[in-house]
């Protein structure tokens, strides 16, 4: 397996949060990401909440990192100097804050922590979406001897039955 890997250094400043995302979002690009796909807006949204989250709760440096398999799968990981382990919280109503590992547990395929250094790495990783099918077959349905369809099925002009009661679309 084949893995890229390319790291961004992150002052413990809540405004290196945006320079993370735009450093990401031109990694994705550069890796054949392109920004407006499914894949980088969950992936953008994840390192949005890891950096904010290491940034805002250690008040440390930190260090993205993201690593592309040539699968098509994205590991991103961000590493602090903190040795508490990360909490997940549910948050209440209109809270401002309190989402963050829940958004990642439910955007990524996996996630975790693990201890680095003297600090600790919380990891996640987001699977490629399937490739759509090239080719989607025409459904077949059934006509009855009184030419009445399938309930549920839509008829429309030139669609043809064939001998054995099968339609098949114009």
């Amino acid at each position: 397996m084949q893995v890229l890997q390319v790291q961004l250094e992150v002052g413990p400043d809540p405004a290196e949060v945006g320079r993370a995302r735009r450093w990401a979002r031109s990694r994705l690009a550069g890796s054949g990401i392109r920004d407006d796909e499914p894949l980088a807006e969950t992936l953008v949204l994840i390192i949005s909440e890891l950096v904010t989250n290491a940034v805002v709760h250690t008040g440390c440096p930190a260090v993205l990192r993201m690593l592309f398999a040539a699968e098509g799968g994205v590991r991103v990981e961000v590493a602090d100097a903190s040795e508490r382990p990360p909490r997940p919280r549910h948050a209440e109503g209109d809270a401002t804050n309190g989402r963050g590992l829940e958004l990642v547990d439910g955007l990524a395929d996996r996630w975790g922590w693990q201890p680095e250094g003297a600090g600790k790495s919380i990891w996640c990783e987001v699977d490629p979406a399937p490739a759509a099918p090239s080719h989607v077959p025409a459904p077949v349905v059934k006509v009855t001897p009184g030419g009445v369809v399938t309930p549920g099925v839509t008829v429309t002009p030139g669609d043809v039955v064939t001998p054995g009661g099968t339609l098949a679309p114009a």
